[in-house]
Order: structure tokens, then C-alpha cells, then sequence
């Protein structure tokens, strides 16, 4: 019987935090200062199925690797959606380089979020205009779902707050927990609760949150000023 919640498993945090890093570094991808590492290891400790994130011509790939590579720890579905077949090819070409192959679905939000049912982990990037309007469509999963918005340095505690509350005022759900860490340019990461509340304690989720908050330190590698957030 499948879990009816999503459950932490350290292990494949770390496993897929370190996949993640020794593929930036192979593929000598541009730095995004922990960014892809950090996400790796969310989305493959809460054993995301259906990982989905947002992509655009000219943006960096390594939060797309270190994705696949959870989704391959997880045994579960990665998809990226796209504006144009622009912005398609260009990931295509960079992911295939890299050694990736996730699903790419091109259009609006109106278009491709009906598609793509029970989300359990979503990464939006705030540079894309068209951002709260993917995180208000998006169908999420019963079991609860994690949803991340990157390059979130310009967004106000208040704009955050809203951004959340969007989501959460259309179904069952509750906002467990959100948070602003200064990872890269910023990530707001908020975590929901299962569709009615389900078996999920709030104050035990809370808990873990900062159980998990505080397994992480942050690295800083002297010889390229990279930054890495490693579990300790």
C-alpha cells in the first residue's frame, strides 16, 4: 500500500544531494550556489512521484539535473514546462548534454497544468511573469505537497504570504510551514499539508521542518566561492 503522506527519508536526500554536486561539477555546469543541491535533496527526501518545475530560454540547468537526478532516486516523473519550442529546444539540447532526459511540455499554464495531476513537488522561478498563475493552477497531490519558488530575493514577506495563501484557499489544505532561506538568489519554500488535513500533525510537521532545517550547515568551497548546504 502507498504512502498516504509524504514521508522524509534522509538517506535519499543525501544520496541525491551528492549525485547532484558531482554532476554540476562534471558537467561543468554555472553555479547557482547551492540552489540545485538544495532542491535535489528536498525533492528526493520527501520521495517526490511527480516532480514538475518551470524553464525558460536563457536559464540555467543545474536545478533541472540536480531534479532528474531525485526523481531518478525516487523512481518517479519529472516534467518541465516551457513558454515557446524556443525555450524547449534550448533545454532539450542542455539537459541532453548532461545526460537527462525529463518530459518538456510547451505552453501557457492554462494549457499544460490540467495535465499534470497530483503534484507533489513544484519549483517556479519568480523571473518568469507568469509564475503565481502556475502555482494557482496547480493540482497538487492528496499526500501533501513542497512547492518552491527560486530567485526570490526581490519578493516581499507580504507578496510571499499572499503567494501561499493563493494556493492553499483553493482546496482542503493547509500551509504547514513556509520559509525564506538564503540559498542563491533567494528561495521561498512553503510545505502543504495532505487534502483535508489527513493524518497530518501540524505541530509534528512543524517539527520536522525544523529538524531538517537544522541538519543542514552551509559550505563554502575556498577555491571557487561556491556555496553548498551539506546535512549534517
Amino acid at each position: 500500500m502507498k504512502d498516504m503522506k509524504l514521508v522524509w527519508s534522509p538517506e535519499r536526500a543525501t544520496n541525491s544531494y551528492i549525485d547532484t554536486v558531482q554532476a554540476v561539477t562534471t558537467n561543468h555546469l554555472v553555479s547557482e550556489s547551492g540552489v540545485a543541491e538544495f532542491v535535489s535533496a528536498m525533492a528526493a527526501g520527501w520521495n517526490a512521484q511527480l516532480i514538475v518545475e518551470t524553464w525558460s530560454c536563457g536559464g540555467v540547468i543545474p536545478t533541472s539535473v540536480g531534479l532528474s537526478i531525485a526523481s531518478g532516486h525516487n523512481g518517479g516523473r519529472h516534467v518541465c514546462i516551457v513558454p515557446d519550442e524556443l525555450s524547449r529546444s534550448e533545454y532539450a539540447k542542455n539537459m541532453l548534454e548532461a545526460g537527462m532526459s525529463p518530459e518538456v511540455l510547451v505552453g501557457e499554464p492554462e494549457e499544460v497544468m490540467d495535465g499534470l495531476i497530483g503534484i507533489d513537488f513544484l519549483v517556479v522561478d519568480s523571473r518568469r511573469k507568469d509564475f503565481t498563475r502556475v502555482l494557482r493552477l496547480a493540482k497538487l497531490s492528496g499526500k501533501g505537497s513542497v512547492l518552491i519558488c527560486k530567485n526570490a530575493n526581490f519578493i516581499s514577506k507580504m507578496d510571499s504570504g499572499y503567494m501561499w495563501r493563493s494556493v492553499v484557499a483553493r482546496g482542503s489544505r493547509r500551509l504547514v510551514k513556509s520559509v525564506f532561506l538564503p540559498v542563491g538568489k533567494g528561495i521561498h519554500m512553503a510545505h502543504l499539508s495532505a487534502a483535508g488535513g489527513g493524518e497530518y500533525s501540524v505541530a509534528a510537521v512543524k517539527h520536522k521542518a525544523r529538524v531538517i532545517h537544522n541538519r543542514w550547515i552551509k559550505h563554502v568551497d575556498q577555491r571557487s566561492g561556491d556555496v553548498h548546504f551539506i546535512r549534517k
